[in-house]
């Protein structure tokens, strides 16, 4: 249940992005929600004993566990299936990414931003593109060295995801639970319901991510990734304190920005009620 925010992360480029690029983080959710639930059942009723299960030794379990399942044939299909699902997805991962650094970047926060914010003739950001993709291989290079230092490396770069998931509905829940009233889906009455339920539901996946991966603990096993996370929390926090505020958002602008979408949205309602 994550990776739905791609749809807001290009809306810059959607027409009618108030309510396209909320229909497709929607829609990505529920159809990640079932799909996910149906090959979550599919892996239950294929998956061997335990002990067949970790005496495999590979780096994909998936790839064995099919091959145990289905035969060759059928493990050759499937794999080739879950191969080109990925390739689709890191597409669309590089497409969303690259457009959230670019956005940073223009605002001057990261270093590099001027280039890094800059388009080419066609309005791409294609020098934020060229960012990912080099950041992307650096990482995926860890896997040659270490197996462990690569997979502490992609749950240190979910874990932030999924904290922000859930530290934006308690924030919603506790700072403003009565405000963005003039979106397309308010939920209203729903609303509560829904941002303990995210927020529960993140921070079950939170602790899960943060966890060894692996019992008894060694230096071969641990996962780094809470290691990496409280790393970056401490020095975003260091940051937060010693920059100013003016320096990357100006608070006036926000609140002023907050109150006109009230503003519209009770003129809206006012309308039809004459």
């Amino acid at each position: 249940m994550t990776g739905f925010d791609a749809s807001g992360h290009i809306a810059e480029e959607t027409k009618n992005a108030r309510v396209i690029a909320g229909k497709g983080i929607l829609s990505s959710a529920v159809a990640t929600g079932v799909m996910g639930f149906i090959t979550t059942i599919l892996f239950l009723f294929c998956t061997p004993s335990y002990d067949t299960l970790f005496s495999l030794g590979a780096p994909q379990p998936f790839v064995q566990v099919y091959a145990l399942a289905l035969g060759k044939g059928g493990s050759a299909f499937m794999t080739t299936i879950a191969a080109l699902g990925l390739i689709m997805n890191t597409s669309i991962a590089i497409v969303a990414s690259s457009r959230l650094v670019f956005a940073v970047a223009r605002d001057g926060v990261l270093p590099m931003s001027g280039w890094i914010g800059k388009v080419d003739t066609a309005g791409q950001p294609k020098n934020a593109i060229t960012v990912i993709y080099i950041f992307g291989a650096c990482i995926l290079c860890t896997i040659l060295p270490s197996q462990v230092a690569f997979t502490s490396l992609v749950s240190a770069g979910g874990v932030p995801t999924i904290a922000a998931y859930g530290l934006i509905a308690v924030l919603r829940l506790t700072m403003t639970p009565d405000r963005f009233k003039s979106s397309y889906f308010y939920l209203g009455k729903l609303r509560i319901p829904f941002y303990i339920s995210a927020a529960i539901f993140n921070a079950i996946v939170f602790s899960v991510m943060i966890s060894p991966f692996f019992f008894p603990v060694t230096s071969e096993t641990f996962n780094f990734a809470c290691v990496i996370f409280g790393a970056v929390t401490v020095f975003g926090i260091i940051s937060w304190w010693f920059t100013p505020e003016e320096k990357w958002l100006r608070r006036e602008l926000v609140l002023k920005a907050l109150e006109d979408i009230d503003v519209v949205h009770d003129q809206g309602v006012s309308k039809r009620t004459d």
